[in-house]
């Protein structure tokens, strides 16, 4: 790692895996040693030893590896579940900044389970897991990578064939996604700062809506800079990843704000 370059930890959502990252973090790498991780009970992530895994859990893992990493702070940037996770590494002095992409965690007392979003990955994972020996040759089709994706992406034919296929390979590695949407969890409400927060809501995001769940995030964290992306979905990496570069970037200082 170049030591003149500040830390840039990346955290993904639910099912995901630090490959989310892969059309960013090139971008990012400029500015910043890049490191993303893999979230506990994720493909490639430790492997969840208490079921059923709570969010807590896998914010303790991630606090661990900062730590291994030698990272007493660093900058950090997460999309919904990852969101989440970096809001809550904050809480605990973790972080330089936060740039939290639609993140999850912000719903009235006791709906977690209740949302349509959740519902809607719900359907997802269950598609996706009926389907393993279709995805191959599905997934060259941008039309199926589209309606596949259309849930959590805008674009979701931008993908490769091959990084749709990965993707489908995460979420059926993800041991813990059950035990995740069914969590009452959520993140309380944070006043003052512990350091500098973007909340960078997706203006069309179909599963944590900017109109319901973006509102309580403002009134829960109300010092935060908030932002709304244009013409992405709930997974913004997908569609455009210069637009989320460039949104990190302003959150950790290293370009102007625009």
């Amino acid at each position: 790692m170049n030591p003149d370059k500040p830390p840039l930890v990346l955290l993904h959502g639910i099912t995901m895996s630090a490959k989310a990252w892969q059309d960013v973090a090139p971008l990012l790498a400029a500015h910043h040693n890049v490191v993303a991780l893999t979230a506990l009970g994720h493909r490639g992530g430790v492997p969840a030893t208490r079921r059923p895994a709570t969010v807590s859990d896998l914010i303790d893992d991630a606090e661990r590896t900062l730590d291994d990493l030698g990272f007493e702070r660093a900058h950090l940037a997460g999309n919904s579940l990852g969101g989440w996770m970096a809001v809550e590494l904050a809480r605990r002095g973790r972080a330089q900044s936060v740039c939290a992409l639609s993140p999850a965690g912000f719903w009235e007392a006791g709906a977690a389970g209740q949302t349509a979003g959740v519902k809607k990955l719900r359907r997802m994972i269950t598609l996706t897991r009926l389907t393993p020996r279709l995805q191959p040759l599905a997934m060259r089709s941008p039309i199926v990578r589209r309606l596949a994706l259309r849930d959590i992406a805008v674009r979701g034919e931008r993908l490769l064939p091959a990084q749709a296929l990965e993707a489908a390979r995460d979420l059926l590695g993800c041991v813990v996604a059950d035990d995740l949407l069914g969590t009452h969890e959520q993140i309380a409400p944070m006043d003052p700062l512990p350091c500098p927060i973007t909340l960078a809501w997706s203006a069309l995001d179909a599963i944590l809506p900017v109109d319901v769940n973006g509102r309580i995030a403002r009134e829960r964290i109300p010092q935060a800079r908030f932002e709304i992306l244009p013409g992405v979905g709930h997974v913004p990496m997908i569609d455009n990843p210069a637009l989320v570069a460039q949104t990190i970037l302003a959150s950790t200082g290293a370009i102007p704000l625009r």
